[in-house]
């Protein structure tokens, strides 16, 4: 039997990990949402595609991750990937040899880069938030 991707507890997922609370989220979907309507749209096995477009645009995630992302199946792949086992054998471990495929310095340049668009995005996300400020204040 296959079991169904629940897209509520998907969004719900990702709004954790970004930090973002129900409220916020439903000031950003407009004057029609609160808190209690995000609640009852995370308990939902399937959104309408026109609020999971609104959503993913909101968090800047594909309606794809939302529609397709199996927690049970991500977490059977790990498990099935990296068998930890081996290295609780100290002769397993001791003849382990790390050999990084790739130039330590270039991924340090690369995460460097990455920290600065980050950066750059975390002021353009508070210039938007000061301007939504600004709108609720003055209304």
């Amino acid at each position: 039997m296959e079991q169904k991707i629940h897209q509520g507890r998907n969004v719900k997922r990702f709004r954790e990990m970004l930090g973002i609370k129900q409220e916020g989220l439903a000031f950003d979907l407009g004057n029609d949402w609160n808190q209690k309507k995000i609640s009852m749209l995370e308990q939902k096995d399937v959104i309408e595609d026109d609020i999971l477009n609104q959503i993913s645009e909101i968090l800047k995630i594909p309606v794809e991750a939302f529609q397709n992302f199996d927690e049970e199946q991500a977490v059977n792949i790990i498990a099935n990937t990296y068998s930890f086992q081996d290295f609780k054998d100290n002769a397993v471990a001791s003849g382990f040899s790390y050999q990084p495929s790739f130039n330590p310095v270039d991924k340090i340049v690369q995460l460097y880069d990455e920290k600065i668009a980050l950066y750059e995005r975390m002021l353009k996300e508070k210039d938007e938030m000061m301007q939504r400020l600004e709108k609720l204040i003055n209304k």
